[in-house]
């Protein structure tokens, strides 16, 4: 195999592979990305076993073939290389050798046999549609924060996306929680989703797939199965398994009785929110909420440090409350809003606070209160 490319198309489509390999693995062909060269093109393919992503990118391709190379090393190597340089690639099977040259430089990496490397099996998906990459980011963005680190509740390791009734009818949701906060995130449900089967998205294939979505243009095609789902541009293809679990009734963590109302302007909020938790304990990070008529007091008490508050002018027109609330959570909702008001539903100082944006009923969060 020999190869000639573009020093920037190769270190994008490297970074996308390394990304996905482990660092720590036993198997060592795992930690290696896959180059297939043929025609005009060059396939970059790397798994975890759990997730595969191939990347697409143009080439001269003097010689077809493959091999596989250590990624990481691989990416290390072309993110040094000089902007603009022309990168040549060539696989010495024989002497299990990939040369990587570029101007002077010189580098000569070992390789894997091909044959060793596993390709994720392709399934038969019960569904297929196009979403905008805007939509996608937003329902992913939104969600992930509320994903939850705890291995023994696996099921909560990742992003609920399945089709569910909202008001106006169907919508394409995606839900996170690790029981002290979530959120629900609504999309119009795009054409030829309505039968998707409900999946859970690993958390890491979250990430992955945030490379994929920042150009707001792109259409991303989304195939989903009972075990896998696959988001693919014309350039990289990103196939996943899901979460083999049932995601818990979330609707009833969900308060519908909440009736005291705070408006508040979302920046100064978090700004706020952000400046007196500076002196709390880093343990229990507690925020004090004194909610009276028109006026909010941020307060944070920490025995061994010291103490803080700060005095916000809001809408509220309800009764006194006081509540508190860790303030990351606090700070991750509250920065989640992309419009200039929050919206605050509280009912009393024990049960869970529902957060909108504004009039939005599209993007609605739960956080759980602390005893302060």
């Amino acid at each position: 195999m020999k190869i000639s490319i573009e020093r920037g198309t190769l270190l994008k489509a490297v970074s996308q592979a390394q990304s996905v390999v482990e660092r720590r693995n036993t198997i060592p062909i795992l930690a290696n990305v896959l180059i297939e060269a043929e025609g005009d093109q060059v396939l970059f393919r790397a798994t975890d076993l759990d997730i595969e992503v191939v990347d697409k990118a143009p080439a001269q391709v003097e010689r077809a073939g493959a091999t596989t190379v250590a990624a990481t090393t691989l990416h290390e190597i072309v993110r040094k290389l000089p902007d603009g340089a022309l990168v040549t690639l060539t696989a010495d099977a024989a002497a299990g050798r990939l040369t990587v040259e570029a101007g002077r430089s010189n580098f000569s990496l070992a390789t894997l046999p091909r044959e060793d490397f596993p390709v994720m099996a392709s399934s038969d998906y019960d569904t297929n549609f196009s979403a905008p990459a805007g939509v996608l980011r937003r329902l992913f963005d939104k969600s992930k924060f509320a994903i939850s680190t705890e291995e023994t509740r696996y099921y909560l390791n990742g992003v609920f996306m399945h089709v569910a009734d909202a008001d106006g009818g169907k919508v394409l949701r995606c839900v996170a929680t690790d029981g002290h906060r979530l959120a629900r995130i609504d999309a119009d449900l795009p054409e030829g989703a309505a039968d998707m089967p409900g999946v859970i998205v690993p958390r890491k294939t979250v990430g992955e797939l945030r490379k994929l979505l920042d150009d707001d243009e792109m259409a991303i095609a989304v195939s989903v199965s009972e075990t896998k789902i696959r988001f693919a541009t014309p350039d990289i293809t990103l196939t996943s398994k899901v979460i083999d679990g049932t995601f818990p009734d979330y609707s009833r963590v969900i308060p519908q009785g909440n009736s005291r109302r705070l408006e508040v302007d979302a920046a100064e909020f978090a700004q706020a929110v952000d400046r007196v938790a500076t002196v709390s304990s880093e343990r229990s990070r507690a925020v004090k909420l004194q909610l009276e008529e028109d006026r909010l007091v941020l307060s944070v008490n920490a025995p061994d440090s010291g103490a803080a508050e700060e005095e916000l002018a809001v809408a509220y027109g309800d009764e006194r409350l006081e509540i508190g609330f860790n303030a990351k959570y606090l700070l991750e909702i509250a920065s989640q809003v992309d419009r200039e008001n929050a919206v605050f539903m509280f009912n009393s100082a024990g049960d869970p606070t529902l957060m909108r944006e504004g009039n939005d009923q599209s993007a609605v969060y739960v956080v759980m209160p602390m005893r302060v």
